[in-house]
């Protein structure tokens, strides 16, 4: 007779994460709003609503992805006064390049090493080419000096910020 396991949270009700997620999602947004420019460099920040979305990507699955990409851009458009549908665009296409990262049985070996920076970095210059590629007026300066200044940048940022959660998954994963 095998012996008694006790189910996770997760297990007896499975939809619970999907609730997790938006609430670290709006804690996020409202984080970015907020105090994210506390820690700007030349007005360049990270995109924390991007690590998210690469993060349920590669843990759920492409599909997933993509909903969340959107939910996600779509509450900072609301959130942040942006243009509406600008960010929802980007992070959309950005989950859906991140899906390809992902593994059934090895989202956690690829999230806690060094593919999910990696994962983040493509789905990051893929939102970054998508979004802003509504903000250039050919007067103040061109497409490739503006996708340099604030594309790339902003790109490298966010890879760098990515480092914590991995850091975090690959510590979990070495106590095990």
């Amino acid at each position: 007779m095998p012996p008694f396991q006790e189910k996770s949270l997760f297990e007896t009700w499975p939809a619970i994460r999907y609730v997790i997620y938006a609430i670290i999602a709006l804690i996020l947004s409202v984080l970015h709003v907020v105090f994210l420019n506390l820690i700007s460099v030349s007005s360049i920040t990270p995109d924390l609503l991007l690590v998210l979305c690469v993060w349920i990507a590669i843990t759920e699955g492409q599909f997933i992805g993509i909903f969340a990409g959107f939910g996600c851009g779509l509450l900072f458009d609301i959130l942040s006064a942006d243009v509406l549908g600008s960010n929802a665009l980007a992070k959309t296409l950005a989950a859906f390049v991140a899906g390809y990262f992902f593994k059934e049985k090895f989202t956690d070996q690829t999230i806690g090493s060094y593919k999910f920076i990696i994962a983040v970095f493509v789905s990051s210059m893929v939102h970054n080419l998508t979004y802003f590629f509504f903000y250039v007026r050919p007067t103040d300066i061109t497409f490739s000096g503006f996708f340099l200044k604030y594309g790339v940048a902003s790109t490298l940022y966010t890879s760098v910020a990515a480092i914590f959660p991995m850091l975090i998954k690959a510590q979990k994963l070495t106590r095990r």
